[in-house]
């Protein structure tokens, strides 16, 4: 079957962005005449990245303007991860045929992990295509479709899986706009679960995020919560340019109300975390509190950009810093938080930063060890207390 085919064309307006300080920035689809995608023609680039001010001004902040795009349609204030992405990806469809979903049985079998639920039937084997078990060759494809002005949205079964792909991601996807002068897009969605899960082994838990936010070209995006996976995931597929999006096995079936700005606001210490470990953060903030320490918890989102203002913003009133990440502590993405406060706000800190992160090892199987080699709740209480100089610091005690 042919993956490009004749459609209304789609085409992305602007509204007036003025500088880089512009909070109006939003991606708005228009109808306007058809064309055909199927022909051998390069389509031109909006500006590179003009929604990485969007991602940063309107997602970060949860703002009023952004907030009814992610509740639209449901009246409830309760949506699992699981629905939540489903319902983005139905919505994106819907709205550009230009979209379309692939990856190793998101059609017949609705996704392993069912994200894919109804989307066959609604929109057909052209659109919601089933790949043989070759990341290697359906991320090619994509990338492949992406440079013909198709939207395709890989479907990794495990981000573990996206190293039998990376030279797709890295040298096809992510520098073919800077390659071309501008002149080349490549709007694809790489997404799929990222991080550990349980009692998966060493090759199925791995965190990703820092190894592709290290990449220039890329946009990197790891949603906590419905409301940041509905919200961002739109924002992702409208984007013109590659986005790594990484979910988490363990929070496709847990529901969440809507959330604010800071997931949890403080004047003690300050606690940045992303998907699942935002909520090990907010449980450590409630043990905190009943001890006298009141912790901000800053929900990141986004991975690449960083939102280095809020985070040093939120130094600067607490003067504390604390980074959670499941992912290895060398060179992680903790280690580059750390660098941003040390050169934006280092005369405002009152203690060391403490960063928490996972074991220097591969994951082991064993449950008892799995859950050593990854933070805990506990962890994160000990080093804000280290922090507010509650308990005796590690190295005087050493």
């Amino acid at each position: 079957m042919s993956l490009f085919y004749s459609s209304e064309k789609r085409t992305l307006r602007r509204k007036d962005v003025g500088n880089s300080k512009a909070k109006n920035v939003r991606a708005v689809i228009a109808e306007d005449s058809s064309c055909n995608i199927g022909v051998t023609k390069l389509l031109l680039s909006s500006k590179t990245g003009y929604l990485l001010q969007f991602i940063k001004s309107e997602l970060r902040p949860a703002s009023r303007e952004f907030a009814h795009a992610r509740r639209y349609g449901y009246a409830c204030n309760f949506m699992t991860v699981r629905e939540a992405l489903n319902s983005a990806l139905d919505e994106e469809m819907s709205a550009d045929p230009k979209v379309f979903l692939m990856g190793e049985e998101v059609g017949e079998y609705q996704g392993a992990y069912k994200i894919s639920k109804g989307l066959l039937e609604k929109y057909g084997p052209e659109r919601v295509l089933d790949t043989p078990i070759t990341e290697a060759g359906f991320a090619g494809i994509g990338v492949g479709a992406a440079y013909y002005g198709l939207k395709p949205v890989v479907e990794f079964m495990t981000f573990n899986f996206s190293m039998q792909a990376i030279d797709h991601i890295i040298n096809s996807a992510a520098k073919s706009n800077y390659m071309s002068a501008g002149q080349m897009s490549v709007p694809i969605v790489f997404r799929g679960p990222n991080g550990a899960a349980a009692g998966v082994g060493a090759q199925h838990s791995q965190c990703y995020a820092s190894w592709y936010a290290s990449c220039p070209g890329l946009k990197v995006l790891s949603p906590y919560s419905s409301e940041d996976a509905r919200g961002l995931l739109k924002a992702a597929i409208r984007d013109p340019d590659p986005v790594v999006f990484l979910e988490n096995e363990l929070l496709y079936g847990e529901s969440f109300p809507v959330s604010d700005e800071i997931e949890r606001k403080g004047k003690d210490v300050t606690i940045t975390a992303f998907s699942k470990m935002v909520g090990y953060a907010l449980k450590a903030a409630e043990i905190l509190e009943k001890e006298g320490i009141d912790a901000e918890v800053i929900n990141l989102r986004s991975i690449r950009p960083l939102d280095r203002s809020t985070i040093n913003a939120s130094v600067r009133k607490t003067n504390r810093l604390i980074t959670v990440e499941e992912g290895f502590p060398q060179h992680g993405v903790g280690a580059e938080i750390c660098a941003s406060v040390v050169e934006e706000s280092f005369a405002y800190l009152d203690a060391p930063v403490e960063r928490i992160a996972g074991a220097d090892v591969p994951m082991p199987y064993a449950a008892n060890l799995e859950r050593m080699a990854v933070p805990q709740v506990e962890d994160i209480v000990r080093a804000a207390k280290r922090a507010c100089y509650r308990v005796v610091p590690l190295a005087a005690a050493a």
